[in-house]
C-alpha cells in the first residue's frame, strides 16, 4: 500500500482568500486595540496606586488634636517635676489615662519624649525629655 503525498499547496477561490486576509488584519487590529487598552490600564493603576500612598501617608502623621497638646505640657511637666526622667506606667497613672490614649498620646510627642526601656527590668519604659 503506497500513500499518496498531499499536494504541496491548495486552491481556494480568490474571494476565500481575501476573506481569510481579511479576517486576518481584522484580528491583528483587535489585538493592537487590546494592548493599548491594557497599557492605558496599567499606567491609570500605576497613577492611583501612587495616589492612594500619597493619601496613606497624609493619614498616617500623627496630628495632636487640642486635649492631646494640653496632656502634652502636662505631661512634659509632670516628667520635668520628676527631674526629666519617670517610668511611662506612673506617669500614666498619675495622669489617669487609660494605655490606650496614653499610648496616643506618646506617640503624637514624639519630638519631645523619648522612651527607653529601664535599664533594671527590659519590660518597664522611663520617659525622658529631649
Amino acid at each position: 500500500m503506497q500513500m499518496q503525498e498531499e499536494p504541496a499547496f491548495i486552491t481556494i477561490p480568490y474571494q476565500e482568500y481575501k476573506a481569510i486576509i481579511e479576517e486576518v488584519q481584522s484580528l491583528r487590529d483587535q489585538m493592537k486595540a487590546l494592548e493599548s487598552r491594557q497599557n492605558e490600564d496599567i499606567e491609570r493603576l500605576g497613577r492611583d496606586i501612587a495616589y492612594d500612598r500619597q493619601r496613606l501617608a497624609k493619614l498616617e502623621k500623627i496630628k495632636p488634636q487640642p486635649l492631646q497638646k494640653d496632656r502634652g505640657e502636662i505631661l512634659r511637666a509632670l516628667i520635668a517635676a520628676n527631674g526629666g526622667r519617670m517610668l511611662a506606667k506612673d506617669a500614666r497613672q498619675k495622669m489617669h489615662l487609660t494605655k490606650q490614649t496614653f499610648s496616643m498620646l506618646i506617640a503624637s510627642m514624639s519630638e519631645y519624649i523619648e522612651i527607653k526601656p529601664l535599664h533594671s527590668d527590659k519590660r518597664k519604659d522611663v520617659l525622658m525629655l529631649k
